[in-house]
This record gives C-alpha cells, sequence and structure tokens, in this order.
C-alpha cells in the first residue's frame, strides 16, 4: 500500500464540531472517528491521534481506505449504519494494516443525522485492560514463586550445603572413578542451589531505582550477547535518542534484556536452516504508553517508553502463548522455566508492563516503562 494521496475535501469539523463540541470530544479518552459517505474522514478527535498513530491535520486530508484495507470489517459495519439508519455495535475487531493493529476492539458506528452518508465510529480497545490482566496474573505467580523460594532456602540449602561438603571430602580419599562421581554430585549440588538462588529473587523485597539510561543498558546487552551466545547473529539498532531516562534499576534492567535476547537467540539457533538469516532488533521510542494506577494513593502513571527485542525466528507455538509468565514453564530441555517469570517480576516492579506478539518469522517483546518525571526523587 503506497503513500496516501490527498483527499480533495475540506474537514467537516468545523462546520460540525465546534466550540463547546469540540472541547468535549477532545475530552474523550476514546478515539471518535467521522467518515463521510465518500469514505473521506471529516473529524477525530485527540484521542484518535494515538490510536491511528498519526496527526489530526494528516488524517483529516486521508480517506479510511488509505489507513485500512478495502475487506476490513469496520467498512461492513459502516454499511450497515447506512444501510439501516441506526447505531451498530460489534465487538472484538480486528484492525490490521501495515500502519497499525488493533485486537479485540468493540467499535460502535451511528448515523450522522445532518450530514447523510456519514457515519460516527468510536472505538473501545480494551487491548491494555487485557494486558494488565495478564500482569496481574504474572504478579500472583510470582508472589507464589516467592512464597516457595523462602520455603525452599530454608528447607534445601542446609542439606545441600551438607552434601556438598561430604561429596568434597570423598573426593580427596577415593579413587578415580569414585571421583568423577564425587565431582558430579558437586555440580548437581551446585546447580540445585543456583535455582534456588534464582526463585530467591521473587521476593518482594523493594528496588532501588534511580534514572538509567536505556541505549546505554541496551548496547551493554548487546555487547555481551555478541561475545557469546550470539556471537553468530545480526543485531539491529533502532533507536531514538531523545528519549528521557527509565526510572529504574539499571543491572535488573540488564537481566531482562539479557535474558530477552538470550531467549530470542536460542530461538533462532533452534532453526538454523531457515532462509532469512538470523537476526535481532533491538528499538526504543516514545509513545503515550498505558496509563497504570500504583494503588494505595490512586495514583495514575504513564508507561511512555516503549523498549523491544525483535527476532525473525520460528515464533512461539500458539498454545504456550498464554502462560509464557508462568513458572517452571519451558520448552527448552535444560530450562527452569523461570526466565520469562522472572522478566515479567522485574518489570511488574518498575511499575511497567511487559507484553509478546509472535507469528512465525516475528516474537517480539514489549516493555513499557515509567521515565523519569519533574518532582521525582532522585539519589
Amino acid at each position: 500500500m503506497g503513500q496516501p494521496s490527498p483527499v480533495p475535501h475540506e474537514p467537516c469539523a468545523p462546520d460540525n464540531v465546534t466550540g463547546n463540541g469540540r472541547v468535549i470530544l477532545d475530552s474523550l479518552a476514546l478515539p471518535v472517528v467521522v467518515v463521510r459517505a465518500d469514505n473521506a474522514i471529516g473529524y477525530v478527535n485527540s484521542a484518535a491521534e494515538p490510536f491511528f498513530g498519526m496527526s489530526r491535520a494528516h488524517l483529516v486530508q486521508m480517506r479510511l481506505t488509505d489507513i485500512l484495507p478495502g475487506d476490513s470489517p469496520l467498512f461492513l459495519l459502516m454499511e450497515q449504519v447506512r444501510a439501516e439508519d441506526h447505531t451498530v455495535v460489534e465487538h472484538e475487531v480486528t484492525l490490521e494494516s501495515p500502519r497499525l493493529r488493533h485486537d479485540g476492539v468493540t467499535v460502535q458506528g451511528a448515523p450522522v443525522m445532518e450530514e447523510p452518508g456519514s457515519v460516527v465510529l468510536t472505538f473501545h480497545d480494551f487491548s491494555a485492560v487485557r494486558v494488565l490482566d495478564r500482569q496481574l496474573t504474572f504478579r500472583s505467580a510470582a508472589r507464589s514463586v516467592a512464597g516457595m523460594a523462602a520455603i525452599l532456602a530454608h528447607e534445601v540449602k542446609n542439606p545441600l550445603s551438607g552434601i556438598r561438603g561430604a561429596a568434597q571430602l570423598l573426593e580427596t580419599s577415593v579413587g578415580e572413578a569414585d571421583r568423577e562421581l564425587a565431582v558430579l554430585i558437586q555440580d548437581e549440588v551446585n546447580r540445585i542451589r543456583d535455582l534456588v538462588d534464582r526463585m530467591d529473587m521473587f521476593s518482594d523485597r523493594p528496588i532501588e531505582r534511580r534514572p538509567v539510561n536505556i541505549h546505554r543498558v541496551l548496547e551493554h546487552v548487546r555487547r555481551l550477547a555478541q561475545q557469546g551466545f550470539a556471537a553468530d547473529i545480526r543485531f539491529h539498532e533502532v533507536y531514538d535518542p531523545s528519549l528521557p531516562p527509565v526510572w529504574g534499576n539499571r543491572d535488573q534492567l540488564v537481566q531482562v534484556l539479557l535474558n530477552l535476547v538470550k531467549n530470542a537467540a536460542e530461538a533462532l539457533h533452534a532453526n538454523p536452516d531457515d532462509a532469512a538469516p538470523p537476526e535481532i532488533t533491538l528499538t526504543t521510542s516514545y509513545r503515550p504508553g498505558i496509563w497504570v494506577s500504583t494503588g494505595a494513593g490512586s495514583q495514575r502513571v504513564q508507561l511512555p517508553l516503549l523498549v523491544s527485542v525483535r527476532d525473525n525466528g520460528p515464533g512461539i507455538p500458539e498454545n504456550i502463548r498464554p502462560h509464557l509468565f508462568e513458572p517452571f514453564l519451558t520448552t527448552k530441555t535444560t530450562g527452569s522455566g523461570l526466565g520469562l517469570a522472572l522478566a515479567g517480576k522485574i518489570v511488574g516492579d518498575h511499575g511497567g508492563v511487559i507484553e509478546v506478539e509472535s507469528q512465525p518469522g516475528r516474537t517480539e517483546v514489549l516493555l513499557h516503562l515509567p521515565v523519569v518525571t519533574e518532582g521525582r526523587d532522585t539519589p
């Protein structure tokens, strides 16, 4: 689909939406769009700009067919509104084109009585709500792991120390064949201790936060990856250099992003015969973001900084996607299933949101993070 050509029409907003009406519509959090009989866009409110990813001035010079393909369910809805001359509501609508993608949108179309053939559309995008619901589920799972970690730390670590000490003593006093068994015992004890230590990271201890340059974190992660597990993978970096600092913990952000890059590299290595050369793309951008409530004081915080880790691997199996952040879920023969669960927990501790989009040939993990704002207590 090429660049949209300007539509020779005058926006209807000055005539039909003026004064208090414009102020009221601009105050709505729901995107509102008026589409004329020829599918030219006549008016959009402020909320429609981030929804479509374009400015109001640009949108009102376009036709809806410049944004969405002709077979979009939105056009069928508008035809029904025009034919029956009453309000039509459709749920779970997918709006998809090279310009945008929104899943599970509720669309309401109503006729504009003063302008026959025109339809006013409102869009209720519940994707953010679903993402936040999943985050609450992930955090509940993380709290369960934290309780388990506390039990394991108390009940398992002490016996493990005794087993490891005994194996060390045996190693010095047995023959060569038995010495290998003693070393094997020590290695397995160390592996179990490491697993318990990783689970201990799910505890609810508060994190220390300060302004963090996310691009330095990403550059550090890329260097580590290319010097080790991703030495044979090409990296692309698409950064917005004007981004403000993240309000976060540098070491924990490194841990999350390194784990995400490692997962991407392992997915690419699992399909070495794919036609496309293996690639990982790291992206940052500033978007309106998701507003979340911090709880006690009902304070709402915006998450405008978006960090993306994308690979061109085989994608995540569809039956696994709803459970990605559940502890102990893994498709790897040697995996513990704690990596993504821990990533979800750390991002949640930062007040952020993590989500995954996957299809064959493209998997993308998105981190919505808070930024340093005026009045923030900084050390």
